[in-house]
């Protein structure tokens, strides 16, 4: 696994940008709060660091990680934002249901992101267990949310230069 091999949030070989007078609201699930808010966390962060004001960030609660793609849409429908970031995280359980949820995941976030014609980011952990889910909320793999914030700031630059 390629992720055991390194820091998946090493950014030092890219150029970012700067968020300044970029737009985001971060719809985040409540489900497995222990994983989002890490999450959310490095998103923040990452955003800030990066120059976004404070008050160019909004966020966003919804109970689970299925209800990102209703939050998203209901944002996008009334909100005027350079990229949306939705976090979450499907941890394996003992039935289909995990399979199920992130398949349906994956495409409602990639269909709202066409609908509205803006970038849609995926940060949504999909873990076979807690384990994981941790190792890649700002343990030994990084943090998914501090890589969907750049990914956010880089869709939104390439959104405004086309």
């Amino acid at each position: 696994m390629s992720s055991s091999l390194k820091n998946l949030s090493d950014f030092s070989h890219i150029e970012v940008g700067r968020a300044e007078d970029l737009k985001f609201a971060i719809v985040v699930a409540q489900w497995n709060a222990n994983v989002t808010g890490a999450l959310l966390g490095g998103a923040i962060n990452a955003l800030l660091k990066h120059g976004a004001a404070e008050s160019n960030i909004e966020v966003i609660e919804v109970p689970g990680s299925y209800e990102l793609i209703a939050g998203a849409d209901i944002v996008l429908r009334k909100k005027e934002l350079d990229a949306i970031i939705c976090l979450g995280s499907v941890i394996q359980g003992e039935t289909r249901h995990f399979d199920f949820i992130c398949d349906a995941v994956a495409n409602g976030i990639a269909n709202t992101a066409l609908k509205y014609n803006k970038p849609v980011i995926f940060g949504v952990l999909t873990t076979e267990n807690l384990e994981q889910a941790l190792d890649r909320a700002g343990g030994k793999h990084g943090n998914k949310g501090e890589e969907a914030a750049i990914t956010a700031i880089q869709m939104a630059h390439i959104q405004r230069k086309y």
